[in-house]
């Protein structure tokens, strides 16, 4: 995880966030943060934070103007390159065949 932007996180706590669990899911939580030798709530930040990015990572939006669509568009034309050596190594049989 980024340390750099968790550490930032820790060092200014400016909210509180509430949450109700069933007594398994505390249970669970209490041991996994024990096991990485953190408090509940460090444990819960970083895995909610990581689990966030995870699901956030694919929305990311790129905003292009008129000419860098273009290319981009003209990018994506452009016909792939032949690799010889790719190709012969995907016609030998495999290790798993």
């Amino acid at each position: 995880m980024h340390e750099a932007f968790l550490m930032s996180i820790k060092a200014t706590h400016s909210e509180k966030f509430d949450i109700w669990l069933t007594p398994e899911a505390k249970s669970l939580i209490e041991q996994a943060a024990e096991s990485r030798k953190t408090s509940i709530s460090e444990f819960i930040v970083d895995s909610a934070i990581g689990a966030a990015r995870d699901v956030l990572k694919d929305r990311n939006v790129t905003l292009l103007d008129a000419d860098q669509w273009s290319a981009f568009l003209a990018a994506l034309d452009v016909p792939p390159r032949r690799h010889p050596r790719l190709e012969r190594l995907l016609q030998e049989p495999s290790v798993f065949d």
